[in-house]
């Protein structure tokens, strides 16, 4: 059956009748709207293992909650046989509901219509729902199974991708925008998730690229996988774009729907509290013996930040991506916070290029909606080497030195052990703007290591030493001593405090109480400049 002969109502004039007769007609057409094209293309979707566009909004949405707009909508586009195909909807679901009681928006491809593929009226009702998101005040999830522009209609459809990239622009820091990729997006549409604050992929079934792998063969000579080029875990773990990786759609919009608990509806608002058990006096009796004192031993600050948390629950944006930094979103004493660490158990917990890129840009989508940032040091300084100097470890190291600087929500510094260098100013000093600096008893800030620090000031004295190993020795710990004790930080101002590891919890949420109406206004100007 085409889909001209399994849509709704194609011909002409209503029947005539008891308004209660257009009534039900109207039923009708909706029931048969909802059910889409057809039993074999919905077969089609599960077969690939994808669930089709209502299954998804049903999972995203508080059950019964969700208003569709446009639902009637039809392409008017003519030529290569479009005149015989205008199915409802146009490829694409646009509405709003509730997720845990509070509105959210919301646009869902039907890769069943036209594979999902964009067209003018496709494009004008995403927005339309774009425009009514950013009126309202309220954020967009956009459920992506679509295969780019539909290339029957040209540059018009071009055009369509042109105003949905502009208002993520317009949005961007106004209202949480969210990608939800659950089938290909490709070429142009790859764009729009890019610019948007989150992006979550489903591993085995989508894929984002900008050339597929026919492309790819064609111009480079390498051959490679849709998955490979452009599936979950490549974006999650080796080119960042993705967020987060998921094996399946159900636990996806899950933590999509965990993720707008944490948020605020709009950057005017802040992050709804959701108090619980978990006392804002309980002690962190066990970062004690999770934290060696030893500054050259690893250990996992993941379990250092579940430790402090409420109730130890965490989302963590990017965990498979520049490991070597911890970015999570938690509450601590019911009030959402996003926390930025140093994690010794992967590269020691160097700043590279990437761990700067990912912190960076978490520290300013936290500065956008609200969310106070915790910033957790233990960081021996940035990653030396060729490869990062060429790479620009200047110009991304700068952007969280300037993500940082920029940010007017409350920042409250904690330096667990070492903080050494440049990467100690970069991580939220106070120098930078913290608002609250707290160290424990073991911290050590300064220039660079003891060991290397000697080895520079007193050089010429341990080569002229009869006996350098022990003259090393000795200066090393009189460096220490002078430069490098747990308080000397505290002497001069630059940590406000020196506290118990097993107060840790309740001085980070005293110290964020008190700021919790801080304003910081910013000069007056059209925007900053950025690092590139």
């Amino acid at each position: 059956m085409s889909v001209v002969e399994e849509s709704p109502l194609n011909s002409a004039a209503p029947a005539d009748g008891h308004l209660r007769d257009r009534a039900a007609e109207l039923a009708a057409l909706h029931e048969r709207v909802r059910r889409g094209p057809g039993e074999r293309a919905t077969e089609a979707q599960h077969a690939k293992g994808k669930l089709t566009v209502r299954e998804r909004l049903a999972l995203l949405f508080d059950e019964g909650t969700f208003t569709e707009i446009e639902e009637l909508r039809r392409h008017r586009a003519t030529g290569f046989g479009l005149e015989q195909r205008r199915p409802h909807t146009d490829g694409v679901v646009t509405g709003w509901g509730e997720v845990d009681g509070r509105t959210v928006f919301a646009y869902a491809h039907d890769f069943r219509i036209f594979g999902g593929a964009l067209g003018e009226a496709h494009a004008e009702k995403i927005h339309k729902l774009l425009d009514l998101a950013e009126s309202a005040g309220r954020p967009v999830v956009g459920l992506c199974d679509g295969a780019g522009a539909r290339i029957q209609e040209g540059v018009t459809a071009l055009a369509g991708y042109g105003g949905i990239f502009a208002r993520n622009v317009r949005n961007s820091g106004v209202i949480p925008q969210i990608s939800v990729i659950l089938g290909p997006c490709a070429g142009g549409a790859a764009y729009s998730p890019a610019l948007t604050d989150f992006v979550f992929m489903v591993r085995g079934t989508s894929q984002m690229f900008i050339t597929g792998p026919d492309v790819v063969q064609a111009v480079t000579g390498e051959v490679i996988t849709h998955d490979a080029l452009g599936g979950a875990d490549a974006h999650a773990s080796v080119s960042g774009v993705a967020h987060a990786a998921y094996d399946d759609e159900e636990s996806c919009l899950a933590d999509v729907r965990h993720l707008l608990s944490l948020l605020p509806s709009n950057n005017r608002e802040l992050p709804p509290a959701a108090p619980g058990a978990d006392p804002a006096s309980r002690r962190t009796e066990a970062l004690l013996d999770l934290v060696p004192a030893d500054p050259g031993r690893a250990y996992d600050m993941r379990a250092v930040i579940t430790e402090i948390v409420d109730d130890g629950e965490v989302f963590e944006i990017q965990e498979s991506w520049a490991t070597n930094i911890v970015c999570v979103i938690a509450r601590l004493d019911g009030q959402a916070v996003g926390i930025v660490a140093n994690q010794p158990a992967a590269f020691a917990g160097v700043l590279d290029i990437h761990a700067s890129e990912k912190a960076a840009r978490f520290v300013q989508t936290c500065d956008a909606f609200n969310l106070p940032l915790v910033t957790l040091v233990d960081v021996p300084g940035f990653l030396p080497g060729v490869d990062q100097e060429h790479g620009g470890i200047i110009r991304h190291g700068a952007k969280l030195l300037y993500a940082y600087c920029n940010a007017t929500v409350p920042r409250v510094q904690l330096i667990l052990r070492k903080a050494y260098g440049g990467a100690y100013i970069v991580m939220d000093s106070r120098s930078i703007g913290a608002d609250v600096s707290l160290a424990w008893p073991g911290n050590e800030i300064a220039v660079m290591g003891a060991e290397g620090a000697a080895g520079v000031v007193f050089r010429r004295e341990i080569a002229a030493a009869d006996d350098p190993e022990a003259t090393r020795a000795r200066l090393v710990k009189e460096y220490r001593a002078e430069l490098m004790h747990p308080y000397y930080a505290a002497e001069r101002g630059l940590v406000d405090s020196v506290i118990d590891p097993a107060e840790t919890r309740s001085r980070l949420i005293g110290a964020l109480t008190m700021l919790r109406a801080k304003h910081a206004p910013l000069p007056t100007r059209k925007h900053g400049n950025q690092p590139q």
